[in-house]
């Protein structure tokens, strides 16, 4: 069953890390094979990480896009992850679910875990 998802006038779209963008009026697509993908809305900016929680999306989010770079970002990840139940113990739980779905490669899911947290 393919993924259909509707992006807005002028939204931009990263699939397979290739930037898509939407012309002047919405629009509806369909992903008929696997393929990382988020919406503009989703993405984060190195300069909008000013949190260790976007930190950690951060990172997550460039495992996800650019997973030929993954092996250097899970080492970040780990680092970050742990930063972060350090410094925040009261989302321990919701942190070792978000390691528990990168460590089983569903990075879109912890993304959207991750970002409950902020």
């Amino acid at each position: 069953m393919p993924l259909k998802f509707t992006l807005r006038p002028g939204e931009k779209v990263i699939v397979n890390g290739a930037v898509i963008g939407r012309g002047e009026e919405p629009g509806s697509f369909y992903l008929f094979n696997k393929a990382n993908f988020l919406r503009g809305r989703e993405v984060m900016k190195d300069e909008q990480a000013d949190t260790l929680v976007k930190k950690l999306y951060l990172i997550i989010q460039l495992i996800y896009l650019f997973p030929e770079n993954a092996p250097e970002n899970l080492v970040k990840f780990e680092t970050i992850l742990a930063e972060n139940m350090r410094l925040g113990p009261d989302n321990v739980e919701k942190l070792a679910e978000v390691a528990r779905l990168v460590h089983m490669s569903d990075y879109y899911r912890a993304l959207k875990a991750t970002a409950k947290l902020f």
